[in-house]
């Protein structure tokens, strides 16, 4: 299929990378060296330094920055005349808002109620502490005929804040919150993996309602054992629940060792504990995607289930090639849930296995005009054009000059110079809010030329009608990417399209767990790849040379191809999560890639593994290259065990089970 050719010139990225850098020194300042002992002062908390700093940066661009910091490091002490005086100056900066609600947080921890009251009107959207704090003070005017509105925030699997404390205090003292609202939320953590959480909530329980202390720490000592042993007092509510607390535990480390403990004591429990039992069994199955957990999902039938229990019956149904089981487990979810990209095309999958083809084109066409990895699948699977045309603005320098000049711009610049990346994410949210199409891709066009290619893939990304795909996936360090690719015989659609999901083309950035650089590298696969690649003078703080970077990167990519069958699936599976955990999720038979994608059981890994491949359908159109079908890219995984991935440093980003 001929695609359009939406190439853009290989001396863009230079000029780009020339721009930054003129850009940044065009508001390089006198102070500046003060302005990096300010940040550190804050950095570290040390108050004396940054307020022996401060008077040498009057004036600067960036002095606002300055007094926030001074203000934020003694807030709970400072006068409302001094955090007014500040909200005045930095109105309409993202520093106010953010001062505000941090002020309006200490207020309420200090029961300030007064100023509080005088301020909340004014602040810029809620948090959960924030709006615990709100009726907090509600509280404190009206009674407790406002406890109500905090109920909603009980039922949750996750610790919520200190705000929120005494409100939960006051229904359980009050009675508005039952034992059985309790035991709703024991049930939430433990679902949610909140193990202490769980225990603690059991202690709010009155003490005649708790499970024996000893039975308790019996499950937490040895979950396996108890739930084999089946020593648990089900003529009682908490001796139920404390067989379900077991039962979960153990699934989730070992799902089939569950099963056959709780096929031994279900019985003894009331239908509608054990359907829920069913659930948990089946739920944990799918996720570790076991061959029965389609099986099982069908014995927890009645169960109410959550968003994500329900998302996992639908991947329990893909992986045993259920299509019955996956159009109704799609018709029992939610209007909302059900609405998602991945959902309508997996129903139009199963209406397509029922013979009903009208149906399925027609969810097939919903999706097909939509920019993401089911809109390519759906496209493929109607055979429609699957590449949209870009419609970019006539850039007007004039225009383009005025933009760099806005004061809010200039700071976007500093911060992002001051490697101060959250202030200018923020700042720069605040300049394109509110704009037109023409006026994102204004910005976004900005962007790229002085560098900031995140903030101008991400700004490109937000229109609603015209869109310009040069921008969305721009082709920034072309040559040193593209020579590396070829370099490893890598395909360079492959190569854009993970550089843009690990980094954004951000060329020095640093992930919270180390990974440096356009490819994200992690030092200890950096390291093992130089070793092997011969580099005696690799050291890894010039992992943020780009050149250096993509070879390395690309190289380690080649090598888990090579070990993973040659398919993009597993390898940018591996890349994310580690080789060894994408072998581990192959099937025992033969499985559709986009199944094996849909099924990963992490879900940055899973979200990132469409990303990429959607990525490389947009730059292969990009770069020039021939077409290759998203369905070809994907290819059908073998079954374990058919190759084996080399033990090898890999990154260890994935979130944790």
């Amino acid at each position: 299929m001929s695609l359009p050719n939406l190439f853009v010139s290989p001396l863009r990225c230079v000029f780009a990378a020339l721009a930054v850098t003129v850009a940044l020194a065009a508001h390089a300042q006198t102070g500046d060296t003060d302005f990096i002992a300010a940040r550190d002062a804050f950095q570290t908390g040390d108050a004396a330094r940054l307020d022996r700093v401060a008077p040498r940066l009057k004036g600067h661009l960036l002095e606002v920055y300055v007094a926030y910091w001074q203000l934020r490091l003694g807030l709970d002490d400072a006068g409302p005349e001094r955090v007014r005086a500040f909200l005045t100056r930095a109105d309409g900066m993202p520093l106010a808002d953010r001062l505000r609600s941090e002020w309006l947080k200490s207020l309420g921890k200090r029961a300030q109620w007064d100023l509080f009251a005088e301020e909340y009107p004014k602040r810029v959207g809620d948090d959960v502490e924030m709006t615990c704090y709100a009726l907090q003070w509600k509280r404190s005017k009206d009674g407790d005929s406002t406890l109500h509105d905090a109920r909603a925030f009980w039922f949750s699997g996750q610790e919520q804040p200190d705000a929120c404390q005494p409100l939960f205090a006051a229904m359980l003292a009050r009675g508005s919150l039952t034992s059985a609202d309790v035991w709703a939320r024991v049930r939430l953590a433990h679902e949610a993996g909140n193990f202490r959480l769980a225990v603690r909530l059991i202690g709010e329980l009155p003490a005649a309602e708790r499970p024996d202390p000893r039975d308790l720490q019996r499950v937490d000592r040895g979950a396996a054992a108890a739930l084999a042993k089946g020593d648990f007092r089900f003529a009682s509510r908490a001796g139920r629940e404390l067989a379900l607390y077991a039962l979960d535990r153990v699934a989730r480390n070992d799902p089939a060792v569950a099963h056959e403990a709780w096929l031994r004591v279900r019985s003894q429990m009331p239908e509608p504990d054990r359907v829920y039992g069913n659930l948990i069994v089946a739920f944990n199955a799918g996720r570790s995607l076991s061959p029965f957990a389609n099986q099982w999902y069908r014995e927890a039938d009645g169960a109410a289930q959550n968003e994500l229990q329900r998302a996992w019956r639908v991947r329990a149904a893909l992986r045993a090639l259920a299509w019955k089981d996956v159009a109704s487990a799609i018709e029992a979810m939610p209007e909302a849930q059900a609405q998602e990209p991945a959902w309508r095309y997996w129903k139009a999958r199963a209406l397509a296995h029922e013979g009903r083809d009208n149906d399925a084109t027609r969810l097939y066409g919903s999706l097909a005009t939509e920019h993401h990895f089911y809109g390519f699948l759906a496209a493929e699977a109607i055979g429609a054009a699957v590449m949209p045309v870009s419609e970019p603005i006539e850039v007007d320098s004039a225009a383009i000059a005025a933009f760099g000049e806005r004061d809010a711009v200039k700071r976007v610049l500093a911060l992002s110079a001051f490697d101060l990346r959250p202030e200018a994410i923020r700042e720069w949210a605040y300049v394109v809010r509110g704009l037109d199409d023409d006026g994102l891709l204004l910005a976004a066009e900005y962007a790229r030329r002085v560098g900031l290619y995140d903030r101008s893939i991400n700004t490109a990304e937000r229109t609603q009608r015209r869109h310009d795909f040069s921008l969305r996936y721009p082709t920034p360090f072309r040559e040193s990417i593209a020579e590396a690719a070829r370099d490893n015989g890598i395909d360079p659609a492959l190569a854009f399209g993970l550089v843009r999901q690990e980094s954004r083309f951000v060329a020095g950035i640093v992930s919270s767990a180390g990974a440096t650089g356009l490819m994200q590298l992690m030092p200890a696969t950096a390291r093992w790849v130089a070793q092997q690649t011969g580099r005696v003078d690799y050291r890894a703080l010039s992992l943020d040379e780009p050149e250096l970077n993509a070879q390395l990167g690309t190289y380690y990519l080649r090598h888990v191809l090579d070990r993973l069958d040659g398919m993009p699936v597993l390898a940018t599976a591996a890349y994310n999560a580690g080789p060894g955990r994408a072998q581990a999720w192959r099937a025992a038979t033969e499985l559709e890639g986009a199944i094996f994608a849909e099924t990963i059981p992490f879900n940055e890994t899973r979200d990132y593994v469409k990303k990429v491949l959607a990525n490389a359908m947009f730059y292969q159109a990009q770069l020039g290259l021939p077409y290759v079908s998203l369905k070809q890219r994907l290819g059908v995984v073998e079954p374990r065990g058919m190759a084996a991935a080399a033990s090898l440093p890999a990154p260890d980003r994935s979130e944790p089970r």
